[in-house]
């Protein structure tokens, strides 16, 4: 699609900051809280999110005064909320747009649900994701959070920052990306310094609440809340939906604070704008995934202790991680206790299983491994398909230290001076007929 044109219009005398993409109708506003329009578009996973909700539409994205690429403000002279409900007007009236569907998320959720209340002519439909209608608890409303606990929430976002240990907290299913961590460190610095950032968040925390709002709107209304992000309770997604008048709730799995990571949210989004589910584009490779996980996790965990044990499993973790980079392989994702990653070649992958074996032995540690090499569903980061069950239940076959192998893998290393122990038949646990499983030794 390449790089939209920014342009500018007037609100007050600062000057905010948009684009608009596609063609309509419907059109659609993306209201977030900190972004900035053009470094938005260089992570490669947010620009095709992007470029999806503008399949479906017209999007018309903008940064609001005080972020990005709009106007900056003063630490010291915050707009008010009705300012910034009138940032989407100015931005809607210069793009032509005279009915919208508004797409709001995190803390532009607010200034969405405020503009959608007070201009219900101008919106015809409501999109809400991983946002809330208030922060601070209150007598009426226990599931915030304690007005003593602002300053060290402040603190630490300070802290964090424009840096990348930020990844962790709002993008755990990218956290073990360096290039994805040193990207949002870049977008955090670029939409705006770490105590302007500090003093909004401060802002937003003591003066928001937005739930006078709720009862007003009588549009379709479209709540998305990623079940276990740090930066909004489920609870908080659940409250919107539960106040605005048949509005749906849908809970997306994952912590990342931001939606334009999840395949589900996106499918969501395109059935809300159009009528219809929108096909998942699902592209297949070939690919050697290894599954490990530690022998009797629990009764060690139960044995060393909560401290001891977590100290284990971060030595764990690094060693598997450094052995994977070592041998160019992919993580996939966790399971607390093991991981699932591909690889581009099986020698490489078998070569990986026994380096990572041997290491966590060192530490103390048992691995059952399994590798199969097999086609997976490529979505997104994530890998699925019957390859993937097949190299789990290969590894849950495995006894402690062993690393074992199907057949297909055995076949496609011949003459690799790789050796192997034969197994003999097994039953894979939901696998359909038997397989022919190898050990393979150092």
């Amino acid at each position: 699609m390449g790089h939209p044109q920014t342009r500018y219009v007037d609100v007050g005398g600062a000057e905010v900051a948009y684009q608009v993409v596609g063609q309509g109708p419907p059109d659609v506003v993306y209201v977030t809280g900190f972004g900035n329009v053009d470094v938005r578009w260089e992570d490669p996973v947010w620009a095709a999110f992007l470029e999806r909700l503008a399949s479906f539409g017209r999007l018309i994205l903008f940064d609001r005064r005080g972020t990005g690429a709009s106007a900056a403000i003063p630490d010291t002279a915050m707009p008010t909320w009705e300012e910034w409900a009138d940032d989407v007007r100015a931005v809607l009236d210069s793009a032509g747009s005279e009915r919208t569907v508004v797409f709001a998320e995190n803390d532009g959720g607010p200034t969405g649900l405020l503009f959608t209340a007070m201009r219900p002519d101008r919106v015809s439909g409501l999109i809400l994701a991983n946002t809330t209608a208030r922060r601070l608890r209150a007598h009426d409303y226990p599931i915030g959070i304690a007005l003593e606990a602002v300053d060290d929430v402040a603190e630490m976002w300070t802290a964090g920052w424009g840096t990348p240990d930020m990844v962790s907290r709002v993008f755990p299913s990218r956290a073990n990306d360096p290039e994805f961590a040193q990207w949002v460190a870049k977008f955090l610095r670029a939409c705006a310094t770490p105590k302007n950032a500090a003093a909004q968040l401060r802002y937003i925390f003591e003066s928001l609440d937005a739930r006078e709002a709720l009862p007003l709107i009588r549009i379709p209304t479209l709540v998305l809340h990623s079940k276990s992000n740090l930066a909004y309770s489920i609870e908080e997604g659940r409250y919107l939906a539960d106040h605005i008048d048949g509005a749906k709730f849908v809970e997306l799995p994952g912590g990342d604070v931001a939606v334009f990571t999840s395949a589900p949210a996106i499918e969501e989004i395109g059935e809300f704008l159009t009528g219809e589910r929108p096909e998942v584009e699902v592209d297949r490779i070939l690919t050697t995934l290894l599954f490990t996980d530690i022998v009797g996790s629990t009764e060690r965990a139960a044995s060393l202790g909560d401290q001891a044990w977590r100290s284990l499993l971060d030595a764990h973790d690094r060693t598997v991680r450094d052995h994977l980079r070592r041998f160019r392989g992919r993580e996939i994702n966790t399971t607390g206790d093991g991981f699932l990653a591909s690889f581009d070649g099986p020698a490489r992958a078998i070569r990986c299983a026994l380096a990572v074996a041997e290491a966590t032995q060192a530490l103390g540690i048992d691995l059952h491994l399994g590798l199969h090499t097999g086609e997976c569903e490529v979505r997104g980061d994530d890998l699925g398909g019957l390859a993937v069950h097949i190299a789990a239940r290969i590894g849950a076959s495995a006894g402690p230290g062993e690393v074992l192998v199907s057949s297909t893998v055995k076949d496609l290393v011949a003459g690799s001076r790789l050796d192997f122990v034969d197994q003999g038949d097994h039953q894979l646990k939901g696998v359909p007929r038997s397989w022919r499983l190898y050990q393979a030794v150092p």
